[in-house]
Formats: structure tokens, C-alpha cells, sequence
């Protein structure tokens, strides 16, 4: 293509849409979608759901959320918290304020006392907590035994990296939140030779429509190949 033609193009954010009716069920998040919709019949007071970046974590956990409103038949915001940010001296005021709690991305980099307290107190004085994390608990090195040996015993349930029909449409949801309408051609290219993995399906979205935009044109083959080479080039680069 000819770089002339090429203009530089605005950035903006694609709408994440969370509702139930938007997230898209396949066999390898089906048993997630179950775990949540299960409550308040949790078999124990915390549930982890663990899988790769960008699979839908977040998406769960806000249909979690609606689904407590619409059990307990109470409208009552339901808090998200990054693991990272809960601290010890705020422990007791967040479970006071939220019988129900998101906790995301719990990793290594959290502070294991506060976490400890915090799955003490909910699980001594009541309440319920949805935690996410790319990984299940027994592969994350806290340096905490306590904290350790507690989360390992929270109920996880796996979202896997996606399967063919989960991929279609996943990549066709990704370009319609950038207000794209691929063509069955292009659809055909991206399945046959993407990798397959969530993160992969986002970046290249997130590439094509770039490239698209900086060429006036709308997406199709050659410019998800040139999506794929510079998103392939870049990603060898990183192992470097």
C-alpha cells in the first residue's frame, strides 16, 4: 500500500458492552458463566474465575453483579476493586459497605496481609467475593503461607483459550464495538491464520482498524495482513 495515501488516525476507545445478553457462550467459558449464575448457592463464600487476558473476566463479573441485584431484588451498586488496591486499614469499612464484593486481578503484586484479613473477615462475619486472576491461586507466589493455604481452597473455575466458534464470534463482536462490519472474506483470512488466543484477537482488531483508518479504507484482506505482519514483527521483537 502506499504510505502517501496515509493519514494519521484518531484514537478512541471501543464501548465494552457488559450485559448478559452481550457475552458470548462457548465451551470454554460455559462452566464460568454457570459458577456465577449460581449464586447464592456458592458451595463456599468466594469464587475464583481464572483465565487468560482479555477472555472475559470482567464481563463475568459484571453480569455477577447484575444477577446479586436481581436475586436479592435490591439496587445496590456492587464494588469493583483491583487486588493491588486493598489495603489493611481499609478492610473493615469495604466489607461493612459491600456484602458483596469484585475483586480483580488478584497476582504476586498485592499485599498479601490485607488480602489475609480480608478473606477472614468475609469469610468469619459474612458476605461474598467474586475474585479474577489470570491464573489460579496455587500458581501465584505469595510469600504469605496463611494467605496461601486459604485462597487455594476457593472453588476456581477455568476460562480456556478460545475454540473455532468462539473465535468467530469473538472477532466479529470486536470490529462491531468499532462500528466495523468485516466482510465473510476477511472473517475467513483472520480464523484461518490468526493465533489463537484472545490477547491476539484483540491486538489485531485494534491493529486493522488502526491501518484502515490511517488509509481511508475499509477493512479487508491486505490490510489484515499488514495488520498481522506488523503485529507478528512486533511481537518477535518483544522476545528479543
Amino acid at each position: 500500500m502506499k504510505q502517501q495515501n496515509k493519514q494519521i488516525p484518531l484514537e478512541f476507545m471501543p464501548q465494552n458492552q457488559y450485559s448478559r445478553q452481550d457475552f458470548m457462550v462457548s465451551k470454554c467459558n460455559f462452566q464460568a458463566l454457570k459458577a456465577i449464575e449460581l449464586w447464592p448457592q456458592w458451595p463456599f463464600f468466594a469464587l475464583l474465575i481464572f483465565g487468560p487476558h482479555g477472555c472475559g473476566k470482567t464481563h463475568l463479573a459484571h453480569i455477577f453483579a447484575n444477577h446479586v441485584c436481581k436475586v436479592s431484588r435490591k439496587v445496590f451498586p456492587i464494588r469493583f476493586i483491583e487486588a493491588k488496591e486493598i489495603k489493611t486499614e481499609k478492610v473493615a469499612l469495604i466489607h461493612k459497605d459491600n456484602p458483596c464484593l469484585v475483586v480483580e486481578n488478584v497476582s504476586a503484586q498485592i499485599d498479601e496481609k490485607a488480602m489475609f484479613h480480608l478473606f477472614n473477615m468475609y469469610q468469619n462475619e459474612g458476605g461474598f467475593i467474586l475474585m479474577t486472576s489470570q491464573f489460579p491461586f496455587a500458581r501465584i507466589n505469595f510469600k504469605l503461607q496463611d494467605l496461601s493455604s486459604r485462597l487455594n481452597i476457593v472453588p476456581r473455575v477455568p476460562i480456556s483459550e478460545p475454540d473455532d466458534e468462539m473465535l468467530e464470534a469473538l472477532i466479529i463482536k470486536l470490529f462491531s464495538d468499532r462500528q466495523i462490519t468485516i466482510t465473510t472474506d476477511v472473517l475467513n483470512y483472520i480464523l484461518q491464520n490468526m493465533e489463537r488466543s484472545f490477547t491476539y484477537a484483540q491486538k489485531l482488531v485494534a491493529v486493522a482498524d488502526a491501518i484502515s483508518l490511517s488509509y481511508k479504507r475499509a477493512v479487508s484482506v491486505p490490510i489484515v495482513k499488514e495488520a498481522m505482519y506488523q503485529l507478528n514483527h512486533n511481537m518477535q521483537q518483544e522476545l528479543f
